[in-house]
C-alpha cells in the first residue's frame, strides 16, 4: 500500500465534506496509524483527540451482539432456542416470537420483528418497547428472509437484561467495554450510569457554508441499538478480536467466526452482501470485509475489518456529511492498494420509466412509505407522508434513493412480487422490509 500523511489526508476529506470533526485508525498488515482532527463542536475551538468519543449509532448493535455471543460463549444461552424459553412474557405478546424466534434470528435480522419504535414510546423501557412492538406480530415468519429491525436489538438487549441480571448498561460496560479497555460513554444511560461526555452531531447545509448543532434525539429503551459513544479507536478494538489472534475467553475464535458467518436467509439488499451476528459483509477484491455503518444524530461513523489481510479501518465523523466523506475515503484508500469493502451504491444497467404498478403505501410497524409520482413523471418515496427521496428505476424493479436536499444518492432498494401472481406487495428501503397496503394508489 502507497504511503500518505494520515493527518493530512482526513484534512482534506472533512474540508471537502464540511464535517468540523473526524478520527481516523488504520491498521494496515500490523502497522497502525491514528489521525483525528478538526473540533468537537463548530466553532468553539475545541479540538478532536485520538480519545474523544462520538455517538456512534448503530455500530453499537455490533457492540450488542458481541456481548450477546460472549453470554453465548459462557453456555448462559443458546443461540437457536426459542426466544420464549428465556422470556416467558413474550408468549402472550407473540407466540410465534416465542416459539420460532431465536437469538440467532434477532442478531442477523432475520427475526421479522418491525424496524422502529412507535413515536408513543418515547419514555419506555427497553422491555416494554420490546413487548409493545413484539405484539404486532412478525413481519415473516422468522429465519426467513430479512429486514433491519431495531426493534429486534432492542429485544436482544432485554434478553441480555435478563440473563445477567443485569442492566444492558451495566452488562455492556462489565462484561465488554472494560476488558476491551475501553472506558464506557453512553449518549442515554440510566442515571447511575455515565452519558458521556461526546462529540456534538452537526447538520451540515447543502452549500456547506456552515455546520448546525444537532442534539442526540434516542430514547432511553432504544439504548441496545445505539447509544454507545466511543473513538475511532474503541471501535478498532472490538475489530481487532476479529483478527487472528485476537480473541481471547469467552469469545474465542470459534465463537467470534460464528459471528461472521453470513446467514442463508439474510439478503440485505442495498445494505451489504450479507449479514452474519451483528456484523455486516461487504466483498470486494476477493476479500471479505465485516463491519457496520453507524447514523446518529448529525454523526456518520464506520468500521471495516478483513480478518485474512488483518486490515482495520475505523473512522468517526461529526456531520451528516460523513457518508460523502467515508465513501471518499474508500476511493483514496483503494488507488493506495487497500480495497476497503463497500456495497455498490448505484445499479447496474441503464435507468427504466417508473413502474406504475408499484405505486402505493407500504408498512412496515408506525414506519410508512408512499410511492407517488408528480405531473412531470418524477417519482418520489415518502415517510409517512413526506417525501424524503427521488427515485431512479432500473431493471429488475429496483431503485436508486437521492436524498431531496443534498442529491446524494443514499441507499438501492427493489420492490418485490408475490409468489404466484407477481403482484407486488413488497418494498426493501436501506435493508428494511414493508408490507403494501391496500391496492396502491
Amino acid at each position: 500500500m502507497t504511503e500518505f500523511d494520515l493527518p493530512e489526508l482526513l484534512a482534506k476529506l472533512t474540508a471537502r465534506h464540511g464535517v468540523p470533526g473526524a478520527q481516523l485508525v488504520l491498521q494496515h498488515h500490523g502497522v497502525r496509524a491514528v489521525a483525528a482532527v478538526g473540533e468537537v463542536e463548530s466553532g468553539t475551538g475545541e479540538p478532536v483527540t485520538a480519545d474523544s468519543r462520538f455517538p456512534i449509532g448503530s455500530i453499537t448493535k455490533a457492540f450488542t451482539a458481541t456481548l450477546a455471543i460472549a453470554l453465548v460463549s459462557e453456555g448462559d444461552i443458546e443461540l437457536d432456542v426459542p426466544l420464549g424459553e428465556y422470556l416467558p412474557e413474550l408468549h402472550r405478546a407473540s407466540r410465534e416470537l416465542a416459539t420460532r424466534a431465536t437469538l440467532r434470528h434477532l442478531l442477523s435480522h432475520t427475526g421479522g420483528v418491525i424496524a422502529n419504535r412507535p413515536a408513543s414510546a418515547d419514555h419506555a423501557t427497553p422491555r416494554r418497547l420490546a413487548m409493545g412492538c413484539c405484539a404486532r406480530g412478525p413481519l415473516f415468519e422468522p429465519g426467513t428472509a430479512f429486514s433491519y429491525s431495531n426493534i429486534g436489538y432492542v429485544l436482544a438487549g432485554h434478553l441480555i437484561e435478563v440473563i445477567t441480571g443485569m442492566s444492558w448498561w451495566s452488562a455492556m460496560e462489565s462484561i465488554l467495554l472494560r476488558p476491551l479497555g475501553i472506558e464506557p460513554s453512553f449518549v442515554v444511560a440510566p442515571s447511575r450510569v455515565a452519558s458521556g461526555p461526546y462529540v456534538s452531531g452537526h447538520s451540515v447545509t447543502t452549500a456547506r457554508s456552515r455546520a448546525v448543532r444537532v442534539d442526540q434525539m434516542i430514547s432511553y429503551a432504544e439504548g441496545p441499538t445505539g447509544a454507545l459513544a466511543l473513538s475511532a479507536a474503541d471501535l478498532a478494538r472490538l475489530a481487532r478480536l476479529h483478527l487472528p489472534g485476537g480473541g481471547s475467553a469467552p469469545l474465542d475464535a470459534a465463537h467470534l467466526a460464528e459471528m461472521r458467518t453470513a446467514s442463508p436467509s439474510a439478503e440485505p439488499f442495498g445494505a451489504a452482501d450479507g449479514w452474519g451476528l451483528g456484523l455486516a459483509l461487504f466483498r470486494t477484491g476477493g476479500a471479505d470485509w465485516w463491519g457496520h455503518e453507524g447514523t446518529a444524530d448529525g454523526t456518520s461513523c464506520h468500521l471495516r475489518f478483513d480478518p485474512a489481510g488483518r486490515h482495520v479501518v475505523a473512522l468517526t465523523t461529526n456531520a451528516n456529511t460523513g457518508l460523502a466523506l467515508w465513501e471518499d475515503l474508500v476511493a483514496e484508500l483503494r488507488m493506495a492498494g487497500l480495497d476497503v469493502g463497500s456495497h455498490a451504491g448505484i445499479p447496474d444497467g441503464s435507468p427504466i420509466e417508473p413502474p406504475q404498478e408499484c405505486l402505493g403505501r407500504y408498512v412496515n410497524g408506525e414506519t410508512e412509505y408512499t410511492f407517488v409520482t408528480d405531473q412531470d413523471g418524477g417519482c418520489y418515496l415518502a415517510n409517512n407522508g413526506k417525501p424524503f427521496a427521488r427515485l431512479t428505476f432500473y431493471p429488475g424493479l429496483v431503485f436508486a434513493m437521492a436524498d431531496l436536499r443534498t442529491e446524494q444518492v443514499m441507499f438501492t432498494g427493489r420492490f418485490l412480487g408475490e409468489a404466484g401472481t407477481g403482484r407486488i406487495d413488497r418494498i426493501v428501503v436501506g435493508g428494511r422490509l414493508a408490507r403494501r397496503q391496500g391496492d396502491g394508489l
